[in-house]
């Protein structure tokens, strides 16, 4: 059998962050932070933002739900936000058509608890209604006001009407600033009027996390009732309308249809329907943080899991949790950032510092074996099969990799129960490479 040569790592060509620490824990322990996660239709997520930002920023974690890797989903549209860079503004900016579908998406949760259709309407009617807010400009001065305009030109570039004297209000909707008032005002009438009704139908959440409980209560416990209350206040965004009744020629041409200004302005609305973007962990990253580290506690109801508990509850979500754990805690230990690998058919995906910097050099897969290399396979490869996919891992610039986790002969079920079990494991890794004959074959012997 060959020596496997090693390859460096391919770094990635544009960088935009730089390296924090491979683990979410400080060296001495005085910065500790025990993060909370709970686990809902068997996945883990962490809610808490200081929490993501701590798990994904040191070690890289876990995904955000809502993006590709790292947690950064808003609804604000860019292009919105680059034409109105004057409006100096940290509040999400988003189209009409865009806030009609989360007044659609909140009136059938509204239809779900079983409200007729005029309480639904007065209720999205009174919690979407316009709203007075200070709109600043990009010196900083700032107007109470609930609009900003632009004007239009047919499909020509909007040209901008907010300069640097602040924020302008329309005359046609002074009207509307004083009947919304301040936020403060508009949120307690609408709490008054349906308190629970627009809980539910603002806050988009799953059923099955936990409200927290009444009595006494621990710090886990405030920290749960804390977020709670954090995910259903009220999120303001600036919807871009237009504005009735602004449509005027631009200058005195005759072709006044082809000259229409349109006006267009900010006006500052509650979302009724919020979308909250979670960390979710896998598995083997969630028993790491907890058994490895011990920076994380899963919660499954109002309770935490034991170390024992979650290896139990983890083997019966995902029967070849135990394998797939021992490799991912293996390569962890010497300084990789495993991944999940089904995209490319395998395991575990092995970056060097994190995906930010490297490409993945190896694609894993775990087997469990005893002391012959025998045993149950989990992926009993085929010639065929294991060509493929190592193909596939080829064309993408990664190297296969066989990691097999050598057990005992001895090794009972009982001590295969927790994970104290691993300090018995041994493991032997094989790369698979493809042997071309042209390249490897010996020089010819001289006649």
């Amino acid at each position: 059998m060959a020596e496997a040569v090693f390859h460096p790592p391919k770094r990635k060509r544009r960088v935009f962050e730089s390296y924090k620490a491979p683990f979410p824990v400080d060296v001495g322990g005085k910065d500790f932070r025990l993060c909370q996660a709970e686990i809902i239709n068997n996945n883990v997520i962490v809610r808490n933002p200081e929490d993501i930002e701590q798990l994904y920023n040191k070690g890289y974690f876990g995904k955000g739900i809502l993006s590709r890797s790292r947690p950064v989903f808003s609804i604000s549209d860019p292009q919105l936000v680059a034409k109105w860079r004057g409006v100096n503004t940290n509040m999400p900016i988003i189209t009409s058509q865009k806030y009609q579908r989360r007044v659609q998406w909140a009136q059938s949760v509204l239809q779900e608890q079983g409200l007729d259709s005029c309480s639904i309407s007065r209720i999205l009617e009174s919690y979407t209604k316009p709203l007075g807010l200070p709109l600043c400009t990009g010196d900083g001065d700032g107007q109470a006001g609930h609009s900003c305009t632009t004007g239009s030109t047919g499909n020509a570039e909007l040209g901008r009407k907010c300069g640097r004297e602040g924020a302008q209000r329309p005359e046609g909707h002074k009207q509307h600033s004083q009947e919304g008032g301040d936020p403060g005002s508009a949120s307690r009438d609408q709490e008054q009027e349906h308190p629970r009704d627009m809980a539910e139908g603002s806050c988009h959440r799953d059923p099955a996390v936990p409200w927290g409980c009444e009595g006494k209560q621990s710090p886990e416990q405030r920290a749960w009732e804390e977020m709670d209350s954090r995910e259903c206040a009220p999120e303001y965004v600036l919807v871009q309308e237009e504005e009735e009744g602004s449509s005027c020629p631009e200058d005195d041409s005759t072709d006044a249809q082809d000259n229409l200004v349109k006006k267009e302005v900010l006006v500052c609305r509650k979302n009724p329907f919020r979308i909250f973007e979670y960390l979710q962990l896998s598995l083997e990253e969630a028993f790491f943080l907890v058994y490895a580290l011990g920076c994380l506690s899963v919660y499954y109801g109002e309770e935490p899991l034991s170390i024992v508990k979650l290896w139990e509850v983890f083997s019966e979500v995902k029967p070849d949790f135990k394998t797939t754990y021992m490799a991912y805690h293996y390569f962890r230990g010497k300084g990789w950032v495993p991944k999940v690998g089904l995209k490319y058919g395998t395991d575990l995906l092995l970056y060097r510092k994190g995906p930010p910097f490297y490409h993945a050099s190896y694609s894993v897969i775990a087997e469990l074996v005893d002391d012959n290399f025998e045993g149950s396979l989990r992926r009993p490869l085929s010639w065929m099969s294991l060509s493929g996919l190592n193909r596939t891992n080829a064309n993408a610039s990664k190297e296969l990799m066989l990691c097999y986790l050598i057990r005992p002969s001895d090794m009972t079920a009982e001590e295969m129960a927790t994970p104290e079990c691993m300090k018995r494991i041994k493991v032997q890794e094989l790369i698979v490479s493809r042997w071309v004959s042209s390249r490897e074959r010996s020089e010819p012997d001289e006649f």
